[in-house]
């Protein structure tokens, strides 16, 4: 079965390690602040200028003029600091977050992504993802591993305008979890009740497939 949003925003939570500096990209990544794992401390950057952010508000924490770089109301912990959105992007462009998670429209075998426009498209503009991609060392990307007509989004080579080449390792989809290297994706992981043969049907990218497959656990 495919995952969900949340369970997509779980998995990527396990990645998480004492001490990261996260930067969490608009869309599923944002919901990667709800599950935390216990026993470790992340602080949570948002490129307007945020750095610990919390879990997303109750109707009884919300405050509007407190916001991510989406645009949604969020929280701050303890210890959080506030600054200039320049500031954000010094600590960024400076390779000093330690893991980035993004969501994507498509990403290659090359481990280059498109995520910031579709041509003929309204956008509001691209945002900080490139800068993200170019400063940041430690990429996740969490994606649908197929559009709604079932074609794959993970491609031989990205047909969108790309945001960065060459610079993603791990992708996260609704049915797998791969790594990127040597020009082909590499399956690590299956969602739970997924077939190897469902990945292999909807991966248009080089698919390395080991002998064994495990299935996610959350």
């Amino acid at each position: 079965m495919a995952l969900s949003r949340e369970q997509l925003a779980q998995r990527v939570a396990q990645e998480l390690q004492d001490g990261f500096y996260v930067n969490l990209g608009i869309g599923i990544p944002t919901l990667v602040a709800n599950y935390i794992p216990d026993g470790i401390d992340v602080m949570l950057q948002s490129e307007n200028g945020l750095l610990g952010m919390g879990e997303f508000p109750t109707e009884e924490t919300i405050d509007a003029d407190l916001i991510n770089a989406g645009k949604q109301t969020v929280t701050a912990v303890d210890g959080a600091s506030f600054f200039s959105s320049s500031e954000s992007f010094a600590m960024i462009r400076g390779g000093h977050v330690d893991l980035t998670v993004l969501g994507a429209f498509e990403v290659d075998e090359q481990g280059s992504i498109a995520s910031w426009m579709i041509p003929g498209k309204l956008i509001k503009g691209m945002g900080g993802a490139m800068d993200l991609v170019a400063g940041a060392d430690n990429i996740i990307v969490t994606m649908m591993h197929a559009d709604k007509k079932g074609n794959s989004k993970l491609l031989p080579k990205c047909e969108l305008p790309l945001t960065g080449f060459g610079c993603i390792k791990r992708v996260l989809t609704d049915l797998a979890f791969m790594e990127i290297k040597d020009g082909a994706f590499h399956l690590l992981e299956r969602a739970p009740g997924v077939p190897v043969e469902e990945i292999v049907s909807k991966t248009a990218g080089k698919l390395i497939v080991p002998e064994h497959v495990p299935e996610m656990t959350f």
